[in-house]
């Protein structure tokens, strides 16, 4: 059911859309803080608002996916998972451009040199393929408890400012719902979903190498008209099993809902998508496996609760861990070898 929440007197056509994705969980803190944005950002001019459900948890054909594929001009996604996550969930249900993610709260004092992925000599899919022009900027609800900081942001690029040259009783009136309606309208779609688990490639890092073609053994992966890869059946995926990501060359595989930041979408060097994670190194029962040995045994558990045969580290995945110990170190592998030598 889709049920607008506010009416514009105006007739032109919004240039900006707030998509406010909803947290998978009913927690009232975080359902007052989407509709508090959503409120927020339906007040300002040329702006509508479109609240959907989890988006990594909408159903191809669904009510959501619908009018988020009707929608032009720039985006502002605002949504529960990392930036990058929220981009490329979009993008394999059609709802693409440029990828703009928005820096919130302490994020904004970080260098960010490093969430580009290194420069290569080969082509990325994105680069083959490129998207439209329009921007989708990405806010990462978990960045921030405060409401100011997402409204700041959002009124920021909607009108042009910069938040930091506003006093503060400018930046809470943002956050008032009591400010007559002069943008769009807000639109609500309430639609059933359950939650999934399947993975997002982000093209912008992908090779097209079909590593995880040859890894996944339960048919996720496929191959277009053009022999690209995408997810051709994400509903074959094994709930909870991230192992395709850990042998990606380029970390260009997520799971926008894994425990681990890196798997998750956080904006990470190629290579580290190879790094175990660091909490694997204080007491977990593989603490001493490398990211390859970690996919290969994350592989057969799934195998083995199928009901079919483990395979091991098998000769494809023999050479990846080679090509692995023969490349130079980096600050990671050095903290890893540091920690080995504490004996902790």
């Amino acid at each position: 059911m889709i049920s607008p929440s506010s009416q514009s007197d105006s007739t032109t056509t919004p240039t900006w859309t707030v998509v406010v994705s909803r947290g998978q969980s009913r927690n009232p803190a975080k359902r007052s803080l989407e509709q508090s944005i959503a409120d927020a950002a339906s007040v300002l001019e040329g702006t509508e608002v479109l609240v959907v459900p989890h988006l990594y948890d909408l159903p191809k054909g669904g009510e959501s996916l619908q009018k988020l594929s009707e929608l032009e001009g720039n985006l502002i996604v605002v949504s529960w998972i990392f930036p990058r996550a929220a981009h490329w969930v979009l993008d394999r249900n059609g709802v693409r451009g440029q990828f703009v993610p928005v820096a919130i709260g302490d994020a904004e004092d970080e260098d960010d040199e490093s969430t580009e992925p290194a420069a290569s000599d080969v082509d990325r899919v994105a680069d083959l393929y490129p998207r439209p022009k329009r921007q989708i900027h990405c806010i990462d609800l978990k960045a921030e408890q405060s409401l100011e900081r997402f409204t700041d942001a959002i009124r920021g690029l909607v009108l042009g400012e910069d938040a930091s040259d506003r006093g503060a009783d400018d930046a809470s009136s943002a956050g008032e719902t009591s400010l007559p309606i002069v943008g769009g309208q807000i639109v609500q779609v309430d639609e059933t979903t359950s939650r999934r688990w399947y993975p997002v490639i982000d093209f912008s890092r992908c090779t097209n190498c079909m590593e995880c073609v040859d890894f996944c053994l339960f048919g996720v992966y496929g191959v277009d008209a053009a022999e690209t890869i995408l997810v051709e059946q994400p509903d074959n995926c094994r709930k909870g099993c991230p192992a395709c990501s850990r042998v990606c060359p380029e970390n260009a595989i997520i799971f926008p809902q894994h425990k681990a930041p890196a798997i998750a979408g956080a904006e990470t060097g190629g290579s580290e998508g190879f790094k175990i994670d660091l909490s694997k190194l204080f007491g977990a029962p593989d603490g001493g496996d490398d990211a390859i040995a970690t996919a290969a045994r994350e592989r057969d558990e799934q195998l083995l609760l199928a009901g079919r045969t483990a395979v091991g580290i098998d000769e494809q995945l023999q050479r990846r861990q080679q090509d692995l110990t023969a490349q130079p170190k980096d600050d990671l592998d050095r903290l890893i070898d540091s920690l080995d030598e504490l004996d902790l």
